[in-house]
């Protein structure tokens, strides 16, 4: 069920961006650290069959319950960011923060992730390449900026509310997606001070909120196409898509095999063959 999960939360943040008509990561956008977890993620999935998906969240009530609540916790937090209530904010992302990564359990003996410097190894960013090909290019910061890393507070706020613990599937279910994807979310709720800035920003900083905005939508969007049951509505939502981001798969793929790698050697996982 953790695998659909994966699934939305990339499939979502893809069509934000298409819907956006740009990609921010060569316009200095999401090129640094986590975010770069969150770009490989997507077109990992994008780069794929839409078949490939499409059974497992249609066909299987479990994932379909897992998407609703994905797109639910996606609503009720972008709510509580546009009414600036970061008090709010803050007592449900660390109740589920406290329910997801119960710290009574003592932390793993070492991250999933190894450090930001290392995944920026790993940026697909040209900016200083290249002028932004992007539809609606804007002029890319030398600075990150703040962000509410929404996508990943609906995350671990959707396995709160099923009470789901998904290190109990590392083990069982370790493919390079999952270990990404559960890493980059304890990266961020592990460590408190990394944490409040996300959920400060989500309040306070509209610097993303119209990306927030489309993610929410698009969530929303994948909720529904699944809950219709329809093969045909999910094909014509995944290729719309994919067909955006089509000519970055190549890169994508290439530098995402190295930083799973990366990862994976940092751990003393032994690398998957092929």
């Amino acid at each position: 069920m953790t695998s659909s999960l994966i699934k939305v939360f990339g499939l979502s943040m893809g069509t934000a961006w298409h819907s956006s008509a740009c990609y921010p990561w060569e316009e200095g956008l999401y090129v640094r650290g986590i975010e770069t977890i969150k770009v490989n993620i997507m077109l990992r999935i994008y780069s794929n069959q839409w078949h490939v998906y499409a059974g497992l969240a249609i066909l299987n009530p479990s994932a379909r319950t897992l998407i609703h609540q994905f797109a639910q916790s996606a609503t009720d937090l972008f709510k509580l960011m546009i009414q600036g209530d970061e008090d709010g904010l803050k007592k449900r992302v660390y109740a589920a923060r406290e329910k997801v990564f119960d710290f009574s359990e003592g932390h793993r003996n070492a991250p999933i992730l190894l450090s930001e410097s290392m995944l920026d190894r790993f940026s697909l960013s040209k900016s200083k390449e290249q002028p932004s090909s992007s539809p609606n290019p804007q002029q890319p910061s030398s600075t990150p900026t703040a962000n509410s890393h929404l996508s990943l507070l609906a995350m671990v706020d959707c396995w709160a509310c099923l009470s789901i613990r998904p290190f109990t599937h590392l083990d069982l279910l370790a493919t390079p997606i999952f270990r990404l994807l559960i890493g980059v979310a304890e990266y961020l709720f592990r460590n408190t001070s990394r944490l409040d800035a996300a959920i400060h920003s989500a309040a306070h900083d509209t610097t993303h909120r119209s990306d927030d905005v489309e993610y929410v939508l698009a969530a929303r969007g994948w909720s529904q196409c699944v809950s219709f049951g329809s093969f045909e509505l999910y094909e014509k939502r995944f290729k719309d898509t994919a067909g955006f981001f089509e000519h970055r798969f190549a890169d994508a793929n290439r530098l995402g095999a190295q930083m799973i790698r990366a990862i994976l050697e940092g751990e003393g996982v032994p690398t998957p063959l092929g």
